[in-house]
Formats: structure tokens, sequence, C-alpha cells
């Protein structure tokens, strides 16, 4: 991998980390200049990072217009949630087809670390791993490009959360979660599926409240915290940025 694509999926990788976690709400503005001086890279690589979270449906970047975190509607947000349930179903008649018992005690795992989020009230951490958890059933698939679908979807869908959802409930997740694992267990897949779509059903109600936000918050904080988050040993230099106020575009 050149340079170049390694600085490029750094940014890409903050960028949608600090996305799916809220910490860049929907329709938050993310100037190049900025982007370029967080992540220590030219105009052209943040056009290229912006360009690929675009394809993801996390951010809209028009020629000639400052990139933002994307703002569905809610009848996009709705089409999302019908891909989504249509994918999950698939991926639970796979998953239970290829079922070993490692499965079992990989899933729980992670709902126990679901759990400890909820007990230690890290809210982004618990929204990004109620999302994880269904990127690994897509994993435990064996399909790799329904892997990749289910991931892209599930980011679109801790975006709407953030535009019209109430407060992440990660009670709800864990417990929710909890029963996907006991369903998949039973090697059933019509009972396993009716678990996933009364989750996926909770979630979508808990989505489409239509209760948009509007949050005040220090873009260059934000940019640094993520960049730090998804460090590697030789990560790209960053330079400082004085502090300022930013508002999510209306």
């Amino acid at each position: 991998m050149s340079k170049k694509s390694t600085r490029v999926d750094f940014a890409c990788k903050a960028l949608r980390q600090a996305i799916i976690e809220q910490a860049l709400p929907p329709g938050t503005k993310l100037p190049e200049d900025e982007l370029g001086a967080r992540f220590g890279m030219s105009r052209t690589l943040v056009r290229a990072a912006l360009a690929h979270l675009q394809s993801e449906g996390l951010v809209d970047a028009p020629p000639r217009r400052t990139a933002t975190t994307a703002k569905p509607t809610l009848e996009e947000a709705k089409e999302v949630f019908e891909v989504r349930r249509t994918l999950e179903r698939a991926v639970v008649r796979l998953v239970i087809e290829r079922w070993r018992p490692e499965f079992g005690a990989e899933l729980e795992g992670h709902v126990r670390e679901e759990e400890a989020a909820r007990k230690a009230g890290e809210a982004p951490v618990s929204i990004r791993l109620a999302g994880e958890f269904h990127v690994k059933l897509a994993e435990m698939s064996g399909n790799g490009l329904l892997r990749r679908y289910l991931g892209e979807v599930v980011s679109r869908c801790s975006l709407i959360l953030a535009l019209y959802g109430r407060p992440h409930s990660a009670d709800c997740a864990v417990n929710e979660h909890r029963e996907i694992v006991t369903a998949l267990r039973g090697r059933n897949a019509d009972a396993a599926i009716a678990v996933m779509d009364h989750h996926l059903g909770a979630v979508e109600h808990r989505a489409l409240l239509d209760q948009g936000r509007d949050a005040e918050f220090d873009l260059g904080a934000v940019l640094s915290r993520y960049a730090e988050v998804v460090d590697t040993s030789n990560p790209p230099k960053v330079a400082p940025l004085p502090k300022r106020k930013t508002r999510a575009a209306k």
C-alpha cells in the first residue's frame, strides 16, 4: 500500500468512526483545509477520502462546495432500514448454516464488551459496539461482499440515529443482542430471523422519531481525538490547529 493510500485510509477510518459514534453530527461542515492540516494531507488526498466516505453514504461532497456529513431524508432513512432487514436475514441464514460453538463464545464476548461500555456510561463506545455486533455476524457468514454491504448500511443507520433518533439506548441493544445469540444457538433459521426482525424494528423505531438535532462543538478537537483513536505505529503527521466553534449546518 502506498504512503498516499495509507494517509487516505487513516483519514477515512478516523472520520468514519467519528461519524458512527455521533461525534460529528449530520450536516457538519468538513472544510478541506482543516481536514488537510489535521491529517497532514494535501487537498487532493482530502478529496479522495471524502469521495470514499461519500460512496459509503456518510458524507455529502458536491462539486465546488464544502463537504458535510450526510443528512439523509426520512424517506431515504426508511429505505436504508428496508435494505438492512434484507441483508440481516441473509446473514442469519448463512451464519446458522456455518454455525460453530466458537461463534457463540465470540458473540457473547462482544456482548460483554457492550455491557461494560453501558455500565461505564460510554455512550459513543456503546453506539460503535452495537453496530460492530452486526458486522461481526456478517463476517461469520463467510460472504465478504455481504459483510461489506452490511457494514456500510450499519454505518448509515448510525448516522440516521444521530439525525432523527432518541439518545442511544445501550440497555436495549445489549438485551436484544443477547436474544439474537440465543436464537442463533437454537439453529432455527425462521425463529432467529424473527428475533432479528424484532430487533431491527426496535432500532428503526428508535431511529425514526423525527427529532432532528443541532449541536455545537469544536471540529478541531473532534478530529484530533479520532485521529488518536485510530493511530498506528507510523501515523501521518498532524498539525495543531487553533480551536474554533463549529455549528452543524442546517
